[in-house]
């Protein structure tokens, strides 16, 4: 049973992950690479834990007992006493492919190594590891503390054990599963990143305003956020990035990206996290 989780990367996916094993009683290691990164984590944490106490979800005065079960390591290393791993860096395959093998050889060999990834082959993760059979895809939704869902994607070596292991864990964070097979963008992305692009395209076609297209989605379909704008807050970098899996991927043209996306990207507009995305923040 694992009881120590590793997480790997701490930036908006991997502060809210710590957070929620963190909350349920696991001990937690974290790093990441970039130190200031770590401690805009750490404070996001106690920030969002707070939030929680005021609504009641959990006592004020275990704020400071959740926060004290999670431990900042300096380099991989701090991962070795880890029944799991979580990576949760940037949606770069060739980066993913580089910790993963890194963490085959730092972490005890019976761990299970999960990646966050929102649309990479499980299984050519997997593959460059000596343990693809402890390889799954744990795939958390943002923002992580308040989202119900996990997707759990077998790579093709996942054994019936881990995935059993991965489930059980699942309810004992109080999220819900839901199973995917390996393919390009699983789920959850398959299906809505070529929403959030086919609104890009609206957009770039002058059919309407950024305001009106989510306004159409809000009011028309009852999405709690237009496309426009969960593509900020999700990152305009991550969507491209995404999109691209499943383009390259599928070799579909439904999913090529948008002109004006890849245009945004390259002048640095982001979304949320660089200040200006389809709106300004």
């Amino acid at each position: 049973m694992v009881k120590v989780v590793g997480v790997l990367g701490a930036g908006q996916m991997g502060n809210g992950i710590a957070h929620v094993f963190a909350q349920h009683e696991y001990q937690v290691r974290l790093y990441d690479v970039f130190p200031a990164q770590i401690e805009k984590a750490l404070k996001t944490i106690e920030k969002n834990l707070g939030r929680q106490a005021e609504k009641g979800i959990i006592p004020a005065e275990s704020v400071p007992v959740i926060l004290g079960r999670i431990t900042v390591v300096k380099d991989l290393s701090g991962f070795a006493d880890c029944g799991l791993v979580v990576e949760a860096a940037n949606e770069n395959e060739a980066l993913k492919l580089d910790l993963f093998h890194k963490l085959d050889e730092t972490v005890n060999k019976d761990a299970i190594l999960a990646t966050n990834t929102s649309s990479i082959s499980i299984t050519r993760i997997a593959a460059v590891t000596q343990r693809p059979d402890k390889v799954i895809g744990m795939h958390f939704m943002n923002p992580v503390p308040v989202m119900q869902l996990v997707e759990v994607i077998r790579g093709l070596a996942t054994s019936d054990e881990t995935f059993r292991e991965i489930a059980s864990l699942v309810d004992t964070l109080g999220k819900v599963m839901a199973v995917s097979q390996d393919y390009p963008g699983f789920i959850v992305n398959r299906i809505l990143m070529p929403m959030i692009n086919e609104a890009i395209f609206t957009l770039y076609e002058g059919i309407a305003t950024a305001e009106d297209i989510d306004k159409g989605m809000k009011l028309g379909t009852n999405h709690p956020m237009g496309p426009l704008a969960l593509a900020d807050l999700i990152g305009l970098d991550t969507v491209l990035a995404i999109l691209t899996v499943l383009y390259e991927g599928f070799k579909d043209p439904k999913f090529r990206p948008c002109p004006l996306l890849v245009k945004m990207v390259n002048a640095g507009y982001l979304g949320k996290k660089s200040g200006r995305g389809f709106y300004k923040y």
